[in-house]
């Protein structure tokens, strides 16, 4: 089985970190699996927009952005051009990935 880095940074200033993810795997389901804190309202099944991230690199290996995705990063705060959903940033298990997670004090939608 492929494996790769994933590097989590913080708006909020806490140290990086940097886990191991299987081909498969969410960003969503290795923050989780690694004590990070990361909202996920809807469960990881792209019904909200509360695992908003962005992704620093490694977004080429990542899946295509779907409609619905797109839809609900509408909805995030503070979207921007590489912001997608940690559970839809599923590992190809090809190329290293950083992202960054914004501050989760927030109620999300």
């Amino acid at each position: 089985m492929k494996v790769v880095n994933i590097t989590f940074k913080f708006q909020d200033g806490q140290p990086d970190q940097t886990h191991v993810a299987a081909q498969g795997e969410s960003v969503l389901d290795v923050a989780l699996n690694n004590d990070i804190q990361l909202q996920h309202n809807c469960g990881g099944v792209c019904g909200c927009s509360t695992c908003h991230v962005y992704i620093l690199q490694g977004e080429e290996d990542l899946p295509e952005i779907s409609d619905k995705e797109e839809d609900f990063i509408d909805r995030a705060v503070d979207p921007r051009i590489n912001s997608r959903l940690g559970c839809q940033c599923v590992m190809q298990g090809n190329q290293d990935v950083v992202v960054m997670i914004p501050p989760q004090n927030f109620l999300g939608h």
